[in-house]
């Protein structure tokens, strides 16, 4: 693929909702501290918390830069956290240590803005900003206010192991459920003797495991990622049932890496760069971290995820529209927003994709940054198979999360459909007490079809 059509490409086909650099005026915040106004020597300090650790070593250089070029008076601490990020920033809210700018997500920023977490930014914006950044329905706009701006999007992939699978005999990554699970048996026969194994997730927190890899290939086969079909907008988790149980089957085969269960994404990660794993699930920030955090000492690849069949009846969801949000609890908003400005800059923008730390969704960044020169981000970019899915609805069902009931069948097994009935009316339960309610809107779409989703991203 060559760098200027995909650039091009790029560019044009993500102007709908895509972000730009900063603005030097602020809006000023009555009673609230911009760094400007301290006694001489005194800070404005305030927090940024992140649960991204990819592209940890580069925000950390990039705040430090902050702090020692800003001439506002103005000292950030960054706070990187795991998987454990909802949670902690949960009890900071409850508590007075809330951070002043929150890292969101296209699967938070909807919860954080029901939550009162955010603080509009809309007041902070130039017309020249407002023009660059494109408000983006349920992605980083709710009621007609913004609450953050794009930097990157996201893609997800199979990553393998090339070594592993060489040693194997393997040619080609798996393309369906079954090649996965006849995979990861044969790498794992041709590494355990020198304790390698053919699959692993991260299932300390199984949301995070399955959302980088049950979603996706629910996704390429047709099936809304989070259980919710679009056609008629109810939950229904059967098309799970295929996925679930061949993961289970990995495991119960003995293909699966030991101890998954308290398994975290970084040390997977650095499992998987000594060559302790054949393959795995995830996006497309692992570029990144196999060049800086855990130097690969594999030769390694990415492929599109598998489907349930082989055939690709949906889109791999393309995730992104959101980076840096304003905290509502921040005493120092104007000094926070400096930050964030800061932080949205063509500089750092380009220097994030040119590094691989992800693909920008920046017209004027993906008109202008290099491709990345990382080992694998080749694999990443976006191709036919990728696509921007609706926002489903967010609902609080009583009882077990989906996640976390798919992985307990997995473990110690049981009625699979009975588990996935048992979901379905939970969480269409919540769903209507939700339109009831809260005023949730979910309206059938019977002509919405995947497969449409795809392609847009590709040269």
């Amino acid at each position: 693929m060559k760098k200027q059509l995909l650039l091009a490409s790029l560019s044009t086909v993500l102007a709908f909702g895509l972000a730009a650099c900063g603005n030097s005026n602020t809006a000023e915040n009555s009673g609230e501290a911009s760094g400007s106004g301290n006694a001489p020597g005194e800070k404005t300090k305030i927090s940024y918390w992140t649960g991204d650790r990819h592209d940890a070593d580069f925000v950390k250089e990039k705040v430090a830069e902050f702090n020692k070029t800003n001439t506002d008076g103005i000292e950030v601490e960054l706070v990187v956290k795991g998987d454990d990020f909802d949670t902690a920033l949960d009890l900071s809210f409850q508590t007075a240590d809330a951070p002043d700018v929150i890292r969101v997500k296209e699967n938070t920023i909807g919860t954080f803005y029901k939550k009162e977490y955010l603080a509009p930014i809309d007041e902070y914006l130039s017309d020249e900003m407002k023009a660059k950044f494109p408000e983006m329905a349920n992605l980083n706009t709710f009621d007609g206010k913004r609450y953050s701006l794009p930097n990157y999007g996201t893609t997800m992939r199979l990553v393998y192991n090339k070594d592993l699978f060489a040693k194997a005999g393997i040619t080609n990554p798996p393309t369906t459920l079954q090649e996965l699970v006849d995979t990861a048996k044969k790498l794992t026969e041709a590494g355990k003797a020198d304790g390698a194994y053919g699959f692993a997730q991260n299932f300390k927190n199984p949301p995070s495991a399955l959302g980088r890899s049950a979603r996706v290939i629910a996704e390429m086969s047709g099936f809304g990622g989070f259980g919710y079909d679009f056609k008629t907008a109810r939950f229904d988790f059967s098309g799970f049932k295929p996925i679930i149980e061949a993961f289970k089957q990995i495991k119960d085969d003995g293909s699966m890496l030991p101890g998954v269960e308290s398994l975290d994404i970084d040390p997977l990660r650095a499992q998987f760069a000594e060559g302790k794993i054949g393959m795995y699930l995830s996006f497309s920030s692992e570029p990144g971290v196999y060049s800086t955090q855990f130097p690969a000492k594999i030769d390694w690849a990415a492929a599109p995820a598998p489907t349930i069949d082989g055939k690709a009846k949906g889109a791999s969801g393309f995730l992104g529209g959101q980076w840096l949000a304003l905290s509502s609890k921040s005493k120092h908003k104007d000094a926070a927003w400096k930050f964030m400005e800061y932080m949205y800059s063509d500089s750092i923008l380009t220097a994030y994709q040119e590094n691989g730390y992800g693909i920008s969704m920046v017209p004027s960044i993906s008109a202008a940054a290099k491709t990345p020169e990382v080992n694998g981000i080749e694999g990443f970019l976006p191709n036919q198979y990728d696509g921007v899915w609706p926002v489903y609805p967010t609902v609080a069902p009583e009882g077990m999360k989906s996640d976390d009931a798919f992985f307990k069948y997995m473990l110690n097994g049981g009625d699979l459909d009975a588990t996935i009935a048992d979901l379905n009316k939970r969480y269409n339960a919540a769903l209507d007490d939700a339109i009831k309610n809260d005023g949730l809107k979910a309206e059938p779409d019977p002509g919405f079809d995947p497969a449409a989703l795809a392609g847009k991203f590709a040269k």
